[in-house]
């Protein structure tokens, strides 16, 4: 993405100067967040910045494919809000109000798979897990979460 520095004029000022300005006006500025991950940002998110993709999310369970705006634990243009993983996120295109947003994915803890929060994909236990992973280790969960799947298991059926 390229963020355009526009230079403004002053009536008055030196005929050289205007004339490399207007030369000028128009010039790419470097990316904001540097060799940074392209969703995580120095200093949190501008307005210009929120309304912008840094990328697709892509579930790689279930092909989930979905422009992200942010990847992080603070989502934009909130106050108070830090998540426990650090997710894919996006604003909530339904809502006027630009502090909601809706939560994509995130990394697995285990295998690093990035997945969707739809429940077919991955479960949040204190962290991220994938399907595949819980399946494997379900055994290290609690009961509770052993019932859960295999409910899940008897209604796929």
């Amino acid at each position: 993405m390229l963020l355009y520095t526009v230079h403004l004029q002053t009536a008055g000022s030196d005929p050289a100067l205007e004339a490399a300005q207007d030369s000028a006006a128009l010039k790419p500025s470097p990316p904001v967040g540097g060799d940074q991950d392209p969703g995580r940002l120095r200093s949190g998110m501008d307005l210009d910045e929120t309304q912008s993709p840094k990328g697709i999310f892509e579930c790689q369970l279930c092909k989930l494919s979905v422009p992200y705006t942010y990847f992080g634990q603070k989502p934009p243009n909130t106050q108070s809000i830090i998540l426990l993983e650090e997710c894919y996120i996006m604003r909530d295109p339904f809502v006027p109000d630009k502090e909601k947003f809706l939560i994509l994915g995130s990394p697995c803890s285990l295998c690093k798979k990035v997945v969707c929060v739809g429940t077919e994909c991955s479960l949040f236990y204190s962290k991220r897990f994938c399907l595949p992973c819980v399946t494997k280790n379900k055994d290290a969960f609690p009961q509770e979460i052993q019932q859960d799947l295999d409910k899940r298991k008897a209604q796929a059926k």
